[in-house]
This record gives structure tokens, C-alpha cells and sequence, in this order.
């Protein structure tokens, strides 16, 4: 599962490349308390069975909170964000929601996965399998399953169905740093391992979008003058 370091990185990239004129010190900041948000779950899994990946590591979230960001610029006849912020607290708004979705809850599905619609439905799962392109199959994908073509005996193929799922709150428990063993009695020298990367990927991210984001902080996005 990717550290808060990687997701840092991650957010940062995306805010580089995505906020425009909005991207400073004081929406990069917020981006990554936002994205810092869902691994509170680490602390309530030491209390409750519903913990990491799941209590805060959802895509209800983030929905929730689109919908009130809506509501504010869109239902409500003087909105609060664009009155107090204008432009620039609409656009880091909106971003919020995809630090929160993408920087975070899909990092995490595609790095040991995640309870995606806790508490609407309690599941976890996780994205993974390839896609590519055969000279003898065409494209080929793994990441779910799809109905079989009828046979030519006229059975007709069954539904598709996903490999992705991995078992309920109460089946999956996820290990942290916080919690290393949950669920069961800690012993007196548990090792707590809390990781930075451990990928090659993660550690690609974790350099990329470091330099990436000091840069785009001391460069900024103006041409120089000729």
C-alpha cells in the first residue's frame, strides 16, 4: 500500500499540472491535508472492526462532499465558495474532491484495495489484472470478467461478474505502522514498519512528483520575458 510520502507526491503532480493559476502554497497545503484525511481509519481500526481502508477510505466521501460543493455553487442563490474565494476556492474545491478520490481512495484500490462504499455497502476490492493489445486475441483485458459469447450449442453466456471483490470488513483487516497486527493481541516487540516505497513504481512517483511540485513552486507557470 503506498505511504503518505507517495500520496504527497501523487497530489502534488496533480496539482502542478491540473490547478493552473491556482496552484500555491495555500491550495497545495490543503490538498495534502485532504489527501492525509483518510488514513485517519489507521487510528479508528484500533477501536472498531471497521478500520483502515474502509471508515474513512471510501468513495462516499468524496460524493458527499461533491454534492455539497454543488449544492453551494449551483443550488444556493449567493454561493459561499465563490463569494469568499471566487474563482480560485472553485477550482481548489472541485480539486479537493479528486485528492480525495483519486489521490487517495484509488492509490489504494490498485495497492491492496479498499472498502469503496463503506458504509452503503461493506466490500472490499481491489483493481487489478492487465489490459493489452494481441495480434491473435485483439484487446485483451483481466480487470473484469465478461459474459461468455453464446456457445454454438445456443446456451447463452452468463452474467459477467468481477474478480476484484476480497471479503467484508469483518474478513479483511488491513495491517499499518498504527496497528500492525489487527485484531489480534499485540505482542510486547511487534515490529511497526512504516513504509515510503516499496515499489519501483511508488519510488518513480515519490521522486517525479517531489520535483515536480518544488519546481512548479519556484518556477510557477509564467513564461520568462524574452
Amino acid at each position: 500500500m503506498p505511504s503518505l510520502v507517495v500520496h504527497y507526491a501523487f497530489v502534488g503532480l496533480l496539482a502542478a499540472t491540473l490547478l493552473g493559476a491556482a496552484f500555491d502554497k495555500r491550495s497545495l497545503l490543503l490538498s495534502l491535508l485532504v489527501v492525509t484525511f483518510p488514513d485517519v481509519d489507521a487510528f479508528i481500526g484500533l477501536y472498531f472492526q471497521v478500520g483502515h481502508r474502509a471508515a474513512t477510505t471510501n468513495l462516499v466521501i468524496p460524493a458527499a462532499m461533491a454534492l455539497v460543493i454543488a449544492a453551494d455553487l449551483y443550488v444556493r442563490e449567493e454561493s459561499y465558495i465563490r463569494g469568499r474565494w471566487g474563482a480560485y476556492g472553485v477550482r481548489v474545491a472541485w480539486f479537493s474532491v479528486v485528492v480525495y478520490a483519486v489521490g487517495h481512495v484509488v492509490l489504494d484500490l490498485i495497492t491492496g484495495g479498499a472498502n469503496l462504499f463503506w458504509p452503503l455497502y461493506d466490500q472490499f476490492y481491489q483493481l487489478r489484472g492487465h489490459l493489452e493489445l494481441s495480434t491473435q486475441r485483439g484487446i485483451v483485458q483481466t480487470f473484469v470478467d465478461l459474459p461468455e459469447p453464446p456457445s454454438t450449442g445456443g446456451a447463452s453466456g452468463g452474467g459477467g461478474s468481477t474478480k476484484q471483490a476480497m471479503g467484508n470488513s469483518s474478513q479483511v483487516q488491513m495491517s499499518t505502522g498504527v496497528d500492525p497486527n489487527p485484531g489480534q493481541t499485540e505482542p510486547a516487540n511487534v515490529d511497526r514498519v512504516f513504509p515510503i516505497a516499496r515499489s519501483g513504481w511508488e519510488l518513480v512517483v515519490l521522486v517525479v512528483g517531489t520535483l515536480a511540485t518544488a519546481t512548479r513552486l519556484v518556477v510557477g507557470h509564467d513564461l520568462p520575458e524574452e
